[in-house]
């Protein structure tokens, strides 16, 4: 069961990319805060959309019935960056996560994070705390005490996101091409 997880710990934005589960921006304004992962998930797919729309690539969405033809690999390679990986860590269980700095999706989480790298490592390691627990025998919060520094950059570059998806969503949509 661990191996899956690690597997796709890294990938849950892009899920929510072609799913399309934040087609709809939630509404600023009074009343409760709007969730943070739903600010994140809605911005990230607004700018994966234009990202592939400036390639001339129709964004994909996930539904029943829907054909998959050559062009789900171009979109595919667009959107989550071909050829080899260029991030990569190894998890103490010995899976290794791998993702690249190529596609729209990682334009989007640098544009949001502000440090994608550094946002690959700090997901990937907090999004791997149980299952490090349990590969090493230890309790959780033990593990998570070992890795209050990675904990800290989640925490800041998550916010950092929330700040920068709410200016996203409250922005016109881009058109165009972005300056160079």
């Amino acid at each position: 069961m661990v191996r899956a997880f690690a597997a796709v710990c890294v990938v849950p934005a892009g899920c929510a990319v072609l799913a399309g589960c934040a087609a709809g921006a939630p509404a600023p304004g009074p009343g409760p805060a709007p969730d943070p992962d739903e600010l994140i998930r809605a911005a990230t797919q607004r700018l994966t959309d234009a990202c592939l729309t400036r390639q001339g690539l129709v964004p994909p969405r996930a539904g029943p019935g829907r054909p998959r033809d050559a062009g789900d690999r171009r979109v595919s390679a667009a959107l989550f960056g071909a050829g080899p990986a260029e991030l990569s860590l190894a998890l103490p269980t010995g899976h290794v996560v791998r993702a690249h700095t190529d596609g729209c999706l990682a334009a989007a989480q640098q544009r949001l994070y502000g440090d994608q790298p550094g946002w690959f490592r700090a997901s990937v390691v907090v999004n791997n705390l149980r299952p490090e627990a349990d590969h090493t025998h230890r309790d959780l919060a033990e593990v998570r005490a070992r890795h209050r520094a990675e904990i800290a950059d989640w925490e800041r570059l998550r916010a950092r996101a929330v700040t920068e998806a709410t200016t996203v969503l409250t922005s016109p949509p881009p058109k165009g091409n972005p300056p160079a």
